[in-house]
């Protein structure tokens, strides 16, 4: 069952933007989740938003509710996560990701959207098929690459748009002369 959000549930940070200088504040970030990991004592679930991907880490500390909570939690699942941030193990660093070094350990969790097992894996390394990636096009752009290119469209227009605004210019939409509904 989702769960709601309230007014504590204000996001801090960013999943890509959470970095070592965080360490030891209380953050709230939102995401998918990209997978989880079950270590048995051990829960990781890797979070991902637009601008990248920050781990949350469940162990012996995590109250027992969150824990079995996190237990059941799949890809694409959409979280709420409280939590402190805090240095990885030593060896469990990941240089390849700028937030590689730090996770987020989790002190309350929200499961905002349940999903359903994702017909692929919402990835730029997987190659789907272009009939199940179009069929399944609201999965297809959270891929990484596909999400560069919506900023780079949004980035485009804004700086198109501000031209014109600095330029005197107006913009105005031709108004439709047809029914709404046919």
């Amino acid at each position: 069952m989702a769960e709601l959000l309230n007014a504590n549930d204000r996001r801090t940070h960013y999943c890509g933007d959470v970095r070592e200088s965080d360490i030891g504040q209380e953050v709230c970030v939102m995401g998918w989740v990209q997978r989880q990991r079950d270590l048995g004592a051990l829960i990781f679930i890797d979070l991902r938003d637009r601008t990248g991907i920050v781990q949350l880490a469940f162990d012996g500390d995590t109250d027992k509710e969150i824990f079995d909570k996190a237990f059941g939690i799949r890809a694409e699942y959409v979280l709420c996560v409280h939590g402190t941030v805090r240095p990885r193990g030593e060896g469990a660093t990941n240089p390849n990701l700028p937030t590689g070094m730090v996770e987020v350990f989790v002190k309350e969790l929200k499961i905002l959207s349940a999903a359903q097992t994702p017909p692929f894996e919402v990835s730029d390394a997987k190659k789907t098929k272009d009939e199940i990636a179009l069929k399944y096009r609201y999965l297809d752009l959270r891929r990484p690459s596909l999400q560069r290119n919506i900023k780079m469209r949004h980035d485009i227009a804004r700086v198109a748009r501000q031209y014109y605004y600095e330029n005197g210019f107006y913009e105005i939409e031709t108004p439709m002369m047809i029914k709404s509904t046919p």
